[in-house]
């Protein structure tokens, strides 16, 4: 069983070793893709440095620019299926998802789901160091998710997921145009749409400690108005 986590990365020079280190810690056989948006910090050079020691277990693709994150994991993904890994997660780089939470979702996955969640909200409000404004939106945007789609799954923007390869191979990747919260959104949701089964595993999200958020009010917006279009799409 081959696993693969791929972790993009903007500017995460502070994080980019202790985060490999912690995942390459685990047991369970995990390889890790990083994603590199031509990182001005020396992010890339970071992960370069480590390949040595890690030899075929790290990969790393640099872009040229900072292309987004739902662009990031698209490519992540074919990269994973022509490889031909069996688990295939989305992680942040910067601790805000623990690493030691990755078996759980993998086990959630071979115990029969197609595909697993890291749920901030299955479980109450499970958030550490947020402030309170974030909280709220980012709670009540999965309460719109599932108002406006009658979507069941708690926290529809979750950004740490494991996908079973057969969901990435059925979902059509070149037809996923969201890049922010609505890119999850729109995978997840797809995903259930497809009839694939999905669960959600508590965890804790913890505010990162080192380096800054990435999120802009663009990436709301985005999200906002793509739940409205993706209630109206057909799928097959």
């Amino acid at each position: 069983m081959r696993n693969l986590v791929i972790i993009p990365t903007y500017n995460e020079v502070e994080n980019a070793e202790k985060i490999i280190r912690a995942v390459f810690a685990l047991d369970g056989g995990f390889e890790i893709l990083v994603i590199d948006d031509g990182s001005p910090d020396g992010t890339a050079a970071v992960v370069k440095g480590l390949q040595a020691e890690f030899e075929s277990r790290l990969h790393l693709l640099e872009r040229s620019g900072k292309l987004g994150l739902g662009t990031a994991y698209i490519t992540g993904f074919k990269w994973a299926l022509e490889r031909g890994y069996d688990y295939v997660f989305e992680m942040d780089a910067d601790f805000s998802h623990a690493p030691s939470d990755l078996p759980r979702l993998l086990e959630a996955c071979t115990a029969g789901a197609d595909m697993s969640i890291g749920s901030r909200y299955c479980n109450g409000v499970s958030v550490v160091n947020w402030p309170i404004g974030r909280i709220l939106i980012s709670y009540f945007a999965s309460v719109y998710v599932r108002t406006v789609l009658g979507f069941r799954i708690y926290d529809s923007t979750a950004g740490f997921v494991c996908y079973s390869r057969k969901v990435l191979e059925t979902i059509k990747l070149d037809e996923v145009h969201m890049k922010g919260y609505g890119f999850q959104i729109e995978m997840k949701y797809t995903a259930s749409r497809l009839g694939f089964k999905i669960a959600e595993v508590p965890v804790i999200f913890i505010n990162r400690k080192e380096g800054t958020s990435k999120m802009s009010g663009g990436i709301f917006g985005e999200a906002f108005w793509g739940v409205i279009r993706l209630r109206f799409r057909r799928f097959k």
